[in-house]
């Protein structure tokens, strides 16, 4: 029990830190959906490039993050020496990457449509590099378990990110998408300065050695990670061709579409903002508790509760729905009716990340690849297929059909490998009920005014809570509040 309160806590605060870090990253999506028409397809371009990022991020950071904490809590490995050996390799990794981009600027510029505009790859480019040589020592910070410090350098960024575009965008008029890349990579720099005492912290020693043993655990999960990378970005990175392939529409349609997308997805991350904060606090815990006998009730105690809070959490997003589509201009609405299945996805997608662990600890990550490849297929099948005829509709669908494929392979096999007994029979029960009040929300008459939608689902998420307190979480067993309730 100690470890799950230690793991509620740690959880609270990370995500606290990246809820309301989200929340207020919300703030840019009204203003750039403002300042940027759909029409112009202005915002499609932020959305393509930054798919882009994404995947190079994984790829520059080699899978060093998981690989970093379970050789970190071998009793036998030394973690400075652990953090040195991932450090370097990471730091070269982004050095040489970007000294590439800058060489062949020209070319990599002109096959991704942007001939015209080499300034946003080279920003983007020294941004993503940044956050590759800053992916390890945040990795110490939970190593470490300082997640206050963590959760400030997060919001930081934020704060200072929001800050520069109200001014640029708001003050000072501006409207070209050029600032939005621009001040992400002042802002990116900034941070970099504030690891310079974990820096001086460390024993600096690079050892060949431990780094060829590292690689042998962090390839797969490189390969894991590229695959889950695809399943959240490829729709984005390969919509611009998918939609125009056909010559049925042009490449101007494709920016708008992918721009509606883009705008509405970022409405649905209330899902990726609870997986992440599960993670950052999950991660370092569940390596360590490896060693010990309850280890699986452990993992099978922490799904169920991840289950929930997720699924509690989409009810809410669907519930106020008509409150928080305001978070987008008007001009990017007709995309909100991919936000319950982008919602699904993202749930499925933690539900994957937490079936993972079976093979991280019994050190057969290639099965991750295996799965995440598997999902990453049906993804890119539907997209080929079906982009060109249904647009961004096919994009929502693919990554719900992938993140499915990629779960149930790894539930199936994992319980043949590494088996947990999972509590399926509440589980099951949550998501049937989940899907009920979801129907129920969705089919309240169109024509009822909106303060009546409002209160009715506020009624139906209630009642998820009720069964919450009334079958899993009873009100005295709480952190903070719990105390309140104990006779």
């Amino acid at each position: 029990m100690a470890n799950m309160k230690s793991l509620m806590k740690d959880t609270a605060i990370y995500g606290l830190s990246s809820i309301i870090g989200r929340f207020l990253n919300y703030l840019l999506v009204p203003l750039y959906t403002h300042v940027i028409s759909a029409e112009s397809g202005g915002y499609g371009v932020v959305t393509n490039l930054y798919a882009y990022t994404a995947l190079i991020l994984v790829i520059l950071t080699f899978g060093m993050e998981t690989t970093f904490f379970r050789f970190a809590n071998k009793d036998v490995e030394n973690p400075d020496t652990v953090f040195s050996t991932s450090m370097g390799m990471v730091a070269s990794l982004s050095l040489v990457f970007l000294a590439l981009i800058f060489v062949f600027i020209t070319p990599i510029s002109a096959s991704l449509g942007y001939a015209d505009h080499q300034e946003y790859i080279l920003m983007m480019a020294s941004v993503v590099a940044l956050d590759g040589i800053q992916a390890i020592p945040f990795s110490l910070l939970r190593y470490r378990k300082r997640p206050i410090k963590f959760a400030s350098l997060k919001m930081l960024f934020i704060v200072m990110n929001i800050g520069l575009n109200l001014l640029y965008f708001i003050a000072l008029e501006k409207t070209d998408v050029f600032y939005v890349f621009c001040l992400n990579l002042v802002c990116t720099g900034v941070i970099t300065f504030f690891f310079i005492p974990e820096f001086f912290s460390i024993k600096w020693k690079f050892d060949f050695t431990l780094l060829k043993r590292m690689f042998g655990y962090s390839w797969p999960i490189l390969v894991l990670g590229i695959a889950g990378i695809l399943n959240q970005a490829f729709d984005k990175m390969i919509f611009p061709w998918a939609y125009t392939y056909t010559g049925e529409h042009t490449i101007e349609e494709a920016q708008v579409q992918l721009g509606v997308y883009g705008a509405c997805v970022k409405v649905a991350m209330i899902m990726a903002m609870i997986t992440q904060a599960f993670r950052y606090a999950y991660e370092p815990i569940v390596f360590a508790k490896s060693k010990d006998k309850d280890s699986k009730e452990y993992y099978a105690v922490a799904m169920k509760y991840f289950i929930i809070f997720t699924l509690f959490a989409f009810l809410c997003v669907v519930g106020y729905m008509d409150i928080l589509k305001h978070i987008v201009d008007s001009d990017y609405h007709e995309g909100l009716v991919t936000i319950p299945i982008v919602m699904a996805a993202e749930i499925m997608m933690g539900i994957y990340f937490n079936l993972s662990f079976w093979y991280k600890i019994i050190d057969k990550t290639i099965w991750g690849a295996w799965f995440s490849f598997a999902g990453c297929a049906v993804l890119v099948a539907v997209n080929i297929l079906l982009v060109p005829k249904y647009g961004y509709m096919a994009c929502a669908w693919g990554g719900f059909a992938g993140y499915a494929t990629s779960m149930i392979l790894s539930y199936v096999v994992g319980q043949k490998k590494y088996p947990i007994d999972y509590d399926m029979k509440s589980i099951s029960r949550y998501v049937i009920l989940a899907v009920a009040l979801f129907v129920a929300m969705k089919y309240l008459p169109a024509e009822w005014p909106v303060w009546l939608h409002i209160v009715l689902n506020t009624v139906l998420i209630i009642f998820f809570i009720i069964e919450i307190v009334r079958k899993d979480m009873p009100l005295a067993s709480l952190p903070f509040v719990g105390k309140y309730f104990r006779r």
